[in-house]
């Protein structure tokens, strides 16, 4: 196997691939779309291209494959639930109305044909649908009575259905009741599936709805993928796949499709710039941040995928890409006295998209590879435009790159890359050397500290706790920080964890992105370091507050944010939190793999 016997195997199925809407469902190879729109008329809008909060509408359970979908909006005085499965081939969907209006919705289903992909739609004798250059033809059937609406403002061949009860939407012939009992078949699979997840049920549910909603095909490099979420790949002009983001993607894909995650691995990597570092994105239209990078996880999510699947071409292929990821880090980014800062710089915009042109070479975009774009921890850091570099010893970038290293080392066991361990076990060594340099004894923790003057930075943040990768750190020390901060509700700790800076700093009170409130992939990030550590009991009180966290929103809302309030736990209250961005589940990983272990070595949370 490699990554192009992957992607074609992958290519192909029933699935909502469409980035541009919920309610469609796509076929590939072929793009062939069944889509649906609703109009509600007390409104002079059509309803299409749904995501979640368009409409109030929330997310159900969901497979990762599309055998079973669900979701519920309202439209008027209606609430509509648009179920689907993908059975032998073929798509079945269920819409159904509860409420009553003065005048019945329309359901408006349009045939589509995506992307470019070569064949001819139709609308002959009632039906419509699509034949393909290899004689295959698709017809769409409905059990919906036609409604008199024709103002649907379609380029495509379409028909309006009254909404007035329940309408099968398939492509074979299909009562409603024979749709219904395919479905509820396939959502008891779904629910099943998750109950075996116990305590933890809510937190796979809401991690693997929000993942494969977020998983979509993307047309420019004919692959599948998961951007983080349908509203930022929409905004970017067609996709765009953040670092860490698209790592932590295909980490948690791991529980549901092995396939998933290995796509997801090779996309990111595969989005390496000409120097080899893989940017901060990677979009549409060869769209790239080839000022900067973003925190180095990817061997680290690599080796987590091997050790669940073994599967060697998987790491013997991204390997290389990782390697050089690592040694221009070492080039690029490391202080005289060894530890690393985050940097950025100038260069050639191909397209003139506004991050080639701004917050490039600056103290911004070295912010913006930290991936912390606001946190209080560079307010007042200095930067040398001279050699993009932020002047700022950074104990979470150091700690990171140590782990790098770690994770490389066995992965280039693996590979049978034996000539590289050498190399890595001495860059690991001196980033350990240097990270002990950052213990500053009077607060008893890592910290930054500033290149320049040479005085440590008081404010602390999640990364602190990175240190945590380094084996250097002594039993002591490692005390020091979890009481001092990781469990202390005045700092780290508290009822919702982990706030992105303390909750004693000035800026904790603002609660704007990294100025206080709290993201996953830290929580991720520091749960590894205490694994690292052997800190069993700080692990699982980490995971039970990180469940806590992620059911409050789900639960209440169907939603997964991409951050969320340090003090209230809540998602919605800010307009710069993603409601649907899906390493919010990082959350329920975390609870989950805390359950696996304790499972095996017999402990109960």
């Amino acid at each position: 196997m490699n990554y192009d016997e992957l992607r074609k195997l992958t290519n192909r199925g029933w699935n909502t691939w469409y980035s541009m809407s919920m309610t469609a469902h796509v076929l590939l190879p072929y793009g062939f779309a069944i889509g649906l729109s609703f109009k509600d008329f007390t409104d002079s809008r059509l309803i299409r291209d749904l995501k979640v909060g368009d409409h109030g509408l929330r997310p159900g359970s969901r497979s990762w494959d599309g055998r079973y979908t669900s979701l519920t909006f309202r439209a008027g005085a209606c609430e509509i639930t648009v179920e689907s499965t993908a059975q032998g081939g073929e798509q079945y969907i269920l819409v159904t109305p509860v409420g009553k209006a003065v005048r019945a919705p329309a359901l408006v289903i349009e045939a589509a044909l995506l992307w470019g992909k070569p064949g001819t739609l139709w609308n002959r004798n009632g039906r419509i649908g699509g034949s393909f250059p290899d004689g295959r033809e698709i017809v769409i059937h409905t059990t919906g009575r036609r409604d008199p609406f024709v103002y649907a403002n379609a380029l495509l061949p379409y028909r309006s259905v009254t909404l007035d009860g329940p309408v099968a939407v398939s492509t074979v012939p299909a009562t409603v009741e024979e749709v219904r009992g395919m479905l509820d078949r396939a959502r008891a699979e779904v629910l099943a599936e998750e109950a075996a997840w116990g305590e933890n049920a809510g937190a796979y549910q809401a991690m693997r709805s929000c993942l494969a909603w977020d998983t979509i095909y993307e047309p420019e490099h004919d692959r599948i993928c998961s951007p983080v979420s349908r509203a930022w790949s929409e905004g970017w002009g067609g996709y765009v796949l953040f670092d860490w983001d698209t790592y932590f993607a295909a980490l948690m894909s791991q529980f549901g499709s092995r396939e998933l995650a290995y796509l997801n691995a090779f996309a990111i990597t595969n989005e390496a710039t000409e120097e080899g570092f893989i940017p901060n994105f990677g979009a549409s239209d060869d769209n790239k941040s080839r000022d900067r990078s973003q925190p180095p996880v990817g061997s680290l999510v690599v080796l987590r995928l091997w050790e669940r699947f073994r599967d060697d071409w998987f790491v013997s292929e991204l390997f290389p890409a990782l390697f050089r990821w690592n040694t221009w880090f070492s080039e690029h980014r490391t202080l005289g006295d060894g530890t690393l800062c985050w940097g950025s710089v100038k260069f050639e915009p191909r397209n003139g998209r506004y991050f080639e042109v701004y917050d490039t070479g600056n103290l911004q975009g070295a912010k913006y590879e930290s991936g912390l774009d606001n946190s209080p921890m560079y307010d007042d850091a200095a930067f040398d435009e001279a050699r993009g570099l932020m002047l700022l010893s950074d104990v979470g970038l150091t700690g990171l790159y140590i782990e790098d290293c770690r994770c490389l080392i066995r992965l280039a066991e693996i590979a049978g890359e034996t000539g590289a361990i050498p190399v890595l076990r001495e860059r690991m060594s001196a980033a350990e050397a240097a990270m002990a340099s950052l213990w500053n004894p009077e607060t008893g923790i890592y910290e930054n500290r500033d290149a320049v003057t040479g005085a440590f930075s008081h404010r602390i943040s999640p990364t602190n706790l990175y240190s945590l990768f380094s084996s250097r750190v002594t039993p002591e020390q490692k005390r020091s920080m979890a009481q001092k901060y990781l469990c202390d509700p005045d700092e780290l700790g508290g009822e919702y964890m982990l706030p992105s800076i303390s909750r004693s700093d000035p800026a904790y009170p603002d609660q704007n992105y990294w100025r206080g409130r709290i993201w996953a992939p830290m929580n991720y990030l520091v749960y590894e370091a205490l694994s690292e550590a052997g800190m069993e009991a700080e692990m699982r009180l980490l995971a039970a507050s990180s469940r806590k966290l992620l059911l409050k929103e789900w639960e209440e809302h169907g939603h997964v944010h991409e951050n969320y309030n340090g003090t209230t736990g809540e998602g919605c209250d800010k307009p710069n939190s993603n409601n649907f961005y899906h390493w919010g589940g990082l959350l329920g990983y975390i609870a989950v793999m805390q359950a696996k272990r304790d499972a095996e070595t017999g402990m109960k949370n």
